[in-house]
């Protein structure tokens, strides 16, 4: 499965996506699927890429917590008694 890079048209989001057989990927953003496929840059492992990578993960895990502790919250107030 080709992993490519995408911006959206939409929200101008730029991101990477595994794009399988007979699916359409959309923005994580957005959800939109006007999507620019950009030119893939030379595909080469170094330490300011892998620092890149753990860095936008950590903050995908963060984001992540962040919502679940706010529903969770949410989730608590409305069913006080």
């Amino acid at each position: 499965m080709p992993l490519y890079d995408f911006v959206c048209r939409a929200c101008r989001h730029e991101f990477e996506a595994l794009v399988r057989p007979h699916e359409a990927p959309e923005c994580p953003e957005c959800h939109s699927p006007d999507l620019e496929r950009l030119p893939s840059g030379f595909v080469a492992s170094s330490e300011e890429g892998r620092q890149k990578a753990a860095a936008a993960s950590r903050r995908q895990q963060v984001k992540g917590r962040r919502d679940q502790l706010v529903a969770e919250a949410e989730y608590r107030k409305q069913h006080e008694h």
